[in-house]
């Protein structure tokens, strides 16, 4: 039986965390756009470019995934912890996540794509 390979698991993780970083620079755009703000351009740009590159590392994650027949499907979540199903061949991996740490992780991504001029890969921080 294969396991999930190791060096996947980052790929694994940004595919999971990407699609929530968008989900949140969308929902900072649309306050933005109806907030009270002197100049809002600048904050929109800012924001435009962020999500340009988030999802850039999203489809290249993609890309991972699909070129080594791997596959992430949420599972299960309650209050504290979220399920993600990791498939790998014919094998599976139940992976539990805390909300604390997505939401983390999530801010983490967030500080980084706001405060990285230089374009490393998303596998390499997370």
């Amino acid at each position: 039986m294969a396991h999930v390979p190791i060096e996947a698991v980052p790929y694994l993780e940004a595919a999971i965390y990407l699609p929530m970083l968008l989900i949140v620079l969308d929902q900072d755009y649309a306050q933005l756009e109806v907030g009270q703000f002197k100049l809002k351009q600048p904050y929109i740009n800012l924001i435009d470019k962020v999500r340009k590159n988030a999802l850039e590392d999203f489809k290249k994650t993609k890309a991972y995934l699909s070129r080594h027949q791997l596959k992430v499907i949420r599972g299960d979540s309650d209050e504290l912890f979220t399920e993600y199903y990791f498939h790998y061949e014919q094998a599976m991996e139940v992976r539990r996540y805390s909300n604390i740490r997505l939401r983390n992780r999530v801010e983490n991504l967030l500080d980084y794509y706001f405060n990285s001029n230089n374009r490393m890969s998303i596998t390499s921080i997370l």
